[in-house]
């Protein structure tokens, strides 16, 4: 793909929304160079056109700045628009002081990288991370499809959830640990992302099926990852954690059953068969003290989860849930709405639940709940 340059009213180069390529490798040092050239052009008029020419350098393959792909030596993948909006800035700038600043910013997330203890983000370079959401509002159209991943399982949540956890929470080698595995949707992310993983799954038939996908996916980072059938209610977590090569566990995801909605067992460990709402937390509550007790200090436990209606009433199973975590000491650091348009149980039946609602004077079930706690 190619991008198309345009010139606007202040003779800033701009780039145009159409065509832009994610990710481009540039020569470091070269780069640095007309970076510290630039910081010596004056007036600011001069500087604006020295931008201009620097930028057309980036669609030029003979301009000294790309590199060829594969070729890694003295090379740095960035974002094209981060760095295209980077030297907008600075040629924006209406004195040579602010327009230096931005020149040094630039440098600095060049030569520089800033990380925070729990993942691996650049904080150098933070506007180049646009593909992790910061919002509490997750609007996904569609679930991610792409390899190994099916939506062939009612309950499975989508990829881009736990995509997003691991790339805010972890580093790379980190641990996941998910106590109610399913067919793996977590585990297939944290191989994708050079994350090892431990999943925890109730029934042999599905950790048999998750496990081969798994193996089918490809392991580019080398990393371990594997689904282990057991009940999260009464798993020995350290031994098992242990047996897989892990000595603790750096983030903790729990997407359980929302009570009885969807009934994926007879096994009356399964929490969608617990005989009451009462039971189903109790239950909840024994799960999060047990693997809760491998989390590390300071890190991250994710709960995903929504409410139940019943009887003409809501339930807010969520917030029920979410309780049960605020009282073993976890704190509380965000409440994500993550919608959702189709479920199994309504597929093909929307005008049926809109007379419903209309009828009931409720309304329809369109979102759930990331609830997001720090282990003290």
């Amino acid at each position: 793909m190619t991008a198309k340059l345009v010139l606007n009213s202040g003779d800033l180069l701009k780039l145009s929304p159409v065509a832009t390529p994610q990710k481009i490798r540039v020569n470091r040092r070269n780069l640095l160079d007309e970076l510290a050239y630039l910081k010596t052009v004056e007036p600011v008029n001069l500087l604006r056109d020295c931008i201009l020419e620097l930028r057309q350098k980036l669609f030029n393959p003979n301009g000294g700045l790309l590199i060829p792909a594969g070729n890694f030596e003295l090379s740095e993948e960035m974002s094209l628009d981060y760095l295209l909006e980077e030297l907008e800035q600075i040629a924006g700038a209406f004195t040579l002081d602010r327009a230096r600043y931005y020149l040094n910013r630039l440098e600095k997330g060049l030569t520089k990288v800033r990380t925070g203890l729990i993942n691996d983000i650049n904080l150098n370079r933070w506007k180049e991370y646009r593909d992790i959401n910061t919002d509490s509002l997750w609007i996904l159209d569609r679930r991610d499809n792409s390899g190994v991943h099916t939506a062939q399982y009612w309950g499975n949540f989508v990829p881009q959830i736990p995509s997003q956890l691991m790339k805010r929470y972890t580093k790379k080698g980190d641990w996941v640990l998910d106590t109610f595995s399913g067919l793996g949707t977590t585990m297939i992310e944290s191989q994708r992302l050079g994350r090892n993983g431990l999943g925890i799954e109730l029934q042999a038939a599905t950790a048999a099926r998750s496990t081969a996908l798994l193996e089918a996916e490809p392991n580019l980072h080398n990393v371990t990852n594997r689904v282990v059938v057991g009940d999260s209610a009464h798993l020995d977590y350290r031994r098992t954690l242990e047996d897989a090569g892990a000595k603790s566990a750096q983030l903790l995801i729990m997407h359980p059953p929302y009570y009885d909605i969807i009934k994926f067992s007879d096994d009356d460990a399964d929490l969608s068969n617990a005989p009451s709402l009462e039971s189903f937390l109790e239950m909840m509550g024994r799960v999060i003290d047990g693997a809760g007790e491998v989390l590390d200090r300071g890190r991250y436990l994710a709960l995903v989860i929504g409410d139940k209606f019943s009887k003409g009433e809501w339930i807010p199973l969520g917030f029920m849930t979410m309780n049960e975590v605020q009282k073993r000491g976890f704190q509380l650091k965000s409440i994500i709405v993550k919608n959702f348009e189709h479920t199994a149980g309504k597929r093909n039946q929307q005008e049926l639940w809109k007379y419903r609602a209309l009828l009931g004077g409720f309304y329809i079930f369109k979102h759930e709940y990331i609830f997001l706690f720090k282990k003290n």
